[in-house]
């Protein structure tokens, strides 16, 4: 069963129409950056060193180690990239945002943004010191502690309270039996080998003039990928001369992902091979849940935090497919149909992702042309190009490009 039938409390008008009527009928007319989610970007952290130290002595000892998702969202919540939260959602807020996909003042979010613990001393006036890997992050002054109703939160967030869907698996195998809520003071930013731009960065190196349009992605990009973002520039919707970020998660996805750090290598080398003045890079520190529509809502708010105006929505977006039976947990369109029904509240655009397939004879066009065309596709799937490239066999560059390659070859050693 998929998700479709699911959007009702979410958005309510989510009609049938194609997404391509949805998401092309207006040209943007922006003029200068984009506004956060709210209205003011968040900047949670703290310069002072004096007021540093005053805040971890308030701790009074009482210090929580964080997991590499729980840094990926103090990282976010403190540089903005939540904005406008000040810290992690209390139990009014939860339960608002699972069951309405709003906060209770009415702002849209799409996932619950939350502290977990298996702690229980952690309670209401306590304040704790978030730390990670050596690191102290940050102090946050706990107002709330419940039990979650994990079941309710994943068949509301991610259509399904099935074991064989990752995120529930996370929610209930990986997350303590508590939530904390409350405002958090940032101390250090995670260190990381790949750099995570703030949102005030990222918006003072992207042009205020031009449209911004957004990709994002947790996998290595490859040609057909390349070909569905540069394209995204000429979409109906998208103003001439505008940029195209390509903003990869590095965080914690899927088990059977490839590591943050290899992604981030392939990233690399790609931007240096391409040198396409078009594109522009840059790295977030999040962690996927693999929610599906919702989590398209959620992506398209931090982009926007980080002053993109347009967002690609690709096929099945942030889906997921059960770990026993390998069935989709969501339709190829309901995550751009919701995105597509929630973009004007959030004064964002969403682009269409095309289907683009490689011929014989033309190289890479839209899958109708090719179909119009009678033209000769070129496939390879994912799991024989894992084959191909565990055997060290030599990987066509109409599939993907050679530094790629490279970096995947060496990682796999």
């Amino acid at each position: 069963m998929t998700y479709a039938s699911k959007l009702d409390h979410l958005a309510p008008s989510v009609s049938a129409k194609s997404f391509a009527s949805e998401a092309a009928p207006n040209l943007s007319t922006s003029s200068g950056p984009i506004a956060p989610h709210g209205g003011q970007l968040s900047n949670l952290m703290v310069s002072d060193p004096k007021e540093k130290a005053a805040l971890i002595a308030s701790c009074n000892g009482v210090t929580m180690e964080v997991s590499d998702r729980g840094a990926c969202d103090v990282e976010l919540l403190v540089v903005g990239g939540f904005s406008p939260l000040k810290g992690f959602m209390d139990e009014a807020s939860y339960t608002h945002v699972v069951e309405n996909n709003r906060t209770p003042d009415g702002l849209l979010f799409g996932l619950p943004v939350v502290m977990d613990t298996r702690d229980e001393s952690l309670k209401p006036g306590v304040k704790v010191l978030l730390t990670y890997k050596g690191q102290n992050l940050a102090v946050m002054e706990i107002t709330s502690q419940f039990v979650p109703n994990k079941a309710k939160e994943a068949k509301m967030c991610y259509g399904t309270s099935s074991l064989e869907h990752p995120g529930v698996q996370m929610i209930a195998m990986e997350r303590g039996k508590f939530y904390i809520g409350g405002n958090i003071h940032g101390l250090e930013i995670p260190e990381r080998v790949f750099p995570c731009k703030t949102p005030a960065e990222l918006r003072a190196e992207l042009p205020s003039d031009k449209d911004v349009v957004a990709f994002q992605c947790r996998n290595p990009v490859h040609r057909a990928h390349y070909e569905l973002f540069t394209r995204a520039l000429h979409a109906a919707n998208v103003r001439p001369g505008s940029i195209c970020l390509v903003h990869p998660t590095c965080g914690p996805t899927q088990d059977d992902d490839i590591p943050g750090i290899v992604r981030f290598k392939t990233y690399e080398v790609l931007k240096e091979e391409v040198a396409n003045p078009l594109i522009h890079w840059a790295y977030l520190p999040y962690s996927m849940h693999m929610a599906g529509p919702r989590e398209a809502i959620q992506h398209m708010i931090i982009r926007k935090n980080y002053g993109c105006t347009h967002f690609i929505i690709g096929r099945d977006m942030a889906g997921s497919k059960s770990c026993l039976d390998g069935e989709d947990f969501y339709g190829a369109y309901d995550a751009q149909n919701l995105a597509a029904e929630m973009a004007p509240e959030l004064g964002m655009q969403t682009v269409p992702s095309l289907n683009v397939v490689y011929t014989e004879e033309e190289g890479y066009v839209t899958a109708d042309i090719a179909k119009a065309k009678g033209l000769t596709e070129m496939k390879l799937s994912g799991t024989k190009f894992r084959k191909m490239l565990r055997a060290g066999d030599d990987i066509p560059e109409w599939f993907a490009f050679k530094s790629v390659v490279n970096v995947l070859r060496e990682a796999a050693k």
